[in-house]
Formats: C-alpha cells, sequence, structure tokens
C-alpha cells in the first residue's frame, strides 16, 4: 500500500497523525479483505485542508457552498467492466481523501471524543467511499455506520 498525506494546514502533523491515519487506511483494507479481493494493493492519497479549502472543493464539485468534514474521490467504481488506473508500482490507485482538520477539531468536541478518534473515524469514513459504500439510502447508511463502528473497534479507537 502506497499512503501519501499531504498538510496543507498550519496544524502541527507529525508522526502520531500519520500513524492514526495509517492505521485507519490499513484496518479498512483489511477489514474489506480489499487488497486480497482485488489481488494488488492500492494507492490512497489524504490531504488535510483548513475550512476554507475544502468549502471551495465542496462548492466546485458538489455544488454545495460550506464546509463539511471530509470529502472522498474515489477512482474507480468497480464495475465488472472498469479497468482501473494503476500506479507505477502496479497498485489500484483507490482515490483521495480531503479532510478538514478544523471540522475534526469542532465535532470531536462536539461529540466528546478525541480528535485521534475523529480523525480515525473521517479515514474510515472516507475509506469506505473510496472502496464503493455509499450512505444515499437508509439501508446503505446503516450498512455504512456497521462497517465504520467494527473498524474502529478493530483498529482500537473504539472499545
Amino acid at each position: 500500500m502506497t499512503l501519501y498525506i499531504d498538510n496543507r494546514t498550519t496544524f502541527e502533523w507529525g508522526e502520531k497523525w500519520e500513524e492514526i491515519v495509517k492505521k485507519a487506511v490499513r484496518t479498512s483494507l483489511d477489514y474489506e479483505e480489499f487488497e486480497k479481493k482485488n489481488e494488488f494493493e492500492c494507492e490512497i492519497s489524504v490531504s488535510i485542508v483548513t475550512n476554507e479549502e475544502i468549502q471551495k472543493l465542496n462548492k466546485e464539485f458538489r455544488n454545495i457552498d460550506k464546509a463539511t468534514d471530509v470529502l472522498s474521490f474515489p477512482m474507480c467504481t468497480f464495475d465488472i467492466e472498469e479497468v482501473p488506473d494503476y500506479n507505477e508500482n502496479d497498485e489500484i490507485i483507490l482515490g483521495d481523501i480531503v479532510i478538514s482538520i478544523d471540522k475534526a477539531k469542532e465535532q470531536s468536541e462536539e461529540y466528546g471524543h478525541s480528535l485521534e478518534r475523529e480523525i480515525a473515524f473521517l479515514t474510515v469514513h472516507s475509506m469506505l467511499h473510496l472502496m464503493g459504500y455509499d450512505h444515499m439510502e437508509v439501508e446503505e447508511e446503516k450498512e455504512m455506520i456497521v462497517k465504520q463502528k467494527e473498524i474502529l473497534q478493530q483498529a482500537g479507537f473504539i472499545i
């Protein structure tokens, strides 16, 4: 697995935070047996941004002019006939995750849990989107909620 992390904020992003994101990504992939099923490893990009930057992206790509906590940009839809893009290491380019550190801080306080847990949750949530899950319908949302909780428990972010 190749994981690129790009901090475009003034937030002190160090090894601790990289390990949280890496653990959330790895546990998500393992939970879904993604690499085993696809017989390829994958590449994921994670960008840490401000509310201002994520609001611009949200407006551009979703036509919603407000900040959000996380955006997911899957590179494949996993249709039977779709051939995914591969990087120079023959890894599937799974997609991009964009996390607002400002929203993550706000939500961790609002929900009464740590910033570490919130960053892990946002990463797991977005990883599920990159692997083809959505929550537009009630049943899809229920499935994602269960998966998110189980992945976070497996990774040790919630008990």
